[in-house]
Formats: structure tokens, sequence, C-alpha cells
């Protein structure tokens, strides 16, 4: 049972608690980009789903295979792959929507979140767990995405999905569809989730890795500590002071063979 909660966790997490975007604000380009409709956030977000789930699988499966010098490139190969398949599978079945979402689609391949997770978190958990955690933040993507979308058309435009709703009853606010109006509800639906967990969303967050400096260097990675950031700092200082007494020497026999 306890297993079976703490993989629910893991699912579930993606949702609110660390939700990618209205909590991490991480993937704002494609969020702000693609949220003009309800389709096209829930096309992006899906889209985005796929590689996050299929990237984690491969990356947890290969993480004792793929050397640790070269383990971003190695990365970036493997989701590159999955979102061209996307991108392709997409030009086949659904091509309006491949046409609307444009070149954000192949954009997925620099998408932070998903660097972020196969760094973060697949390559040190197992592939059921990795699958999970790509499914969670990918279906938290997909719904932030999907709800900015919505009330933008809905504002925008007086329809959702396509259907007419409030066109007759106030007056489309054609701002809602541009770059302000994007900003304004993202704004507004961070400030939501604020409200809705008390600010606790946000500071778990800045807590983490997330907010820390030293995260990509460190040994906290995914398991920040108090302090990590200071830790970090004073490492770097020492390993800077020993390398200039190292260096100090070489410099002052050159000079004196010169003289």
């Amino acid at each position: 049972m306890e297993n079976k909660g703490g993989k629910m966790s893991i699912f579930l997490k993606g949702l609110i608690k660390e939700n990618p975007v209205l909590v991490l604000v991480l993937g704002t380009c494609p969020t702000l980009a693609t949220t003009s409709s309800a389709i096209n956030g829930a096309g992006m977000g899906l889209a985005t789903t796929v590689v996050l789930i299929f990237a984690n699988i491969f990356i947890a499966a290969l993480k004792n295979i793929i050397p640790d010098k070269v383990r971003i490139p190695c990365y970036i190969v493997v989701i590159a792959t999955f979102v061209t398949i996307v991108q392709y599978m997409l030009k086949a079945f659904i091509p309006a929507l491949d046409k609307s979402l444009g070149l954000y689609i192949p954009l997925i391949v620099v998408n932070c979140i998903i660097l972020g997770r196969a760094e973060a978190f697949a390559s040190k958990n197992s592939v059921v767990d990795s699958a999970l955690d790509g499914a969670g933040m990918g279906l938290g993507f997909t719904g932030a995405l999907f709800v900015m979308g919505a009330i933008r058309e809905l504002l925008g435009a007086g329809t959702l999905l396509g259907f007419e709703l409030t066109t007759n009853l106030i007056e489309p606010m054609a701002i809602m569809k541009l770059a302000p109006g994007g900003f304004f509800v993202f704004g507004c639906l961070i400030a939501l989730v604020n409200k809705l967990t008390d600010g606790k969303a946000s500071a778990n967050a800045a807590s983490g890795c997330m907010g820390c400096p030293g995260s990509s260097f460190c040994g906290h990675v995914g398991a920040c500590v108090d302090g990590c950031a200071d830790e970090f700092i004073t490492v770097k200082a020492e390993e800077i002071k020993e390398a200039i007494a190292e260096a100090k020497p070489e410099t002052e026999t050159a000079e004196g063979g010169a003289l």
C-alpha cells in the first residue's frame, strides 16, 4: 500500500503541487504563444505529454548506460527523436493542428520541462516511476494550457472549442487574443493557485532545486537542503582559491625565466 501511495503521489504532484507552468513557471514561451484558443493549448499540452512520457521512460532505462559527461546531449537526442515522431503523426492525422501550432512543435525539443524532468527525475529513478512523473507533469502542463486557452478564447472571441457561447451576451475583448491578454490570464492563474494552496506551492518550489543557483552542479539535485546555495558558493570559493594557489608558483617561475 505504501508503494502505491508513493507512486500515486509521483503522478499527482505535477497536477497542482509542482505544476510546471503555474508553480515552477517553466515552459512559459509555448504557454503564452499557443493558448490563444483551448484546442491549441490542449494540442500543445498533449504533444508535450507524449514526448515527456516516452523520453522519461527511455532515459530511465538507459541511465546506467549513458556516460555522465555526455548525458545532456544524449537526453536531447532522445527527446528530439520523440518530438520528430509526434510532429509527423500530427502532420499525418491532424494537419490543421500541426499548422496552427507551427514552429512550437519542433521547439518541444528545448522545452525546459522535458529536459528538467530527464535530469532531475528520470536519470535517478525507475522506468515506472519516471513514466508516472512524465504523465503527471505532462497532464499538469496540458491542464494549465487548456484552462488558459479556454479563458482567452471565451473572453477574446466568445467561443469555446469553436462553439459560440457568449458572443450575444458580452462584447469579445480582442486584447485577450493578444500577448498582453496572455500575460494577464497567466498571472491571474498563478495568483489563483497561490490562493488555493495558501502560498505553499510557490514556497515549496522556491525552496527546491529550481530556486537554487547551483542546482546544475551540486550533488543535491532533486533533494535540496537548507543552506544548499550557501554551501555551493563556499565550495566553489575554496576551489577557486586552490586553483589560484596552484597556478601562482608556475607564474612566478615563468616570470623569473623571462627576466
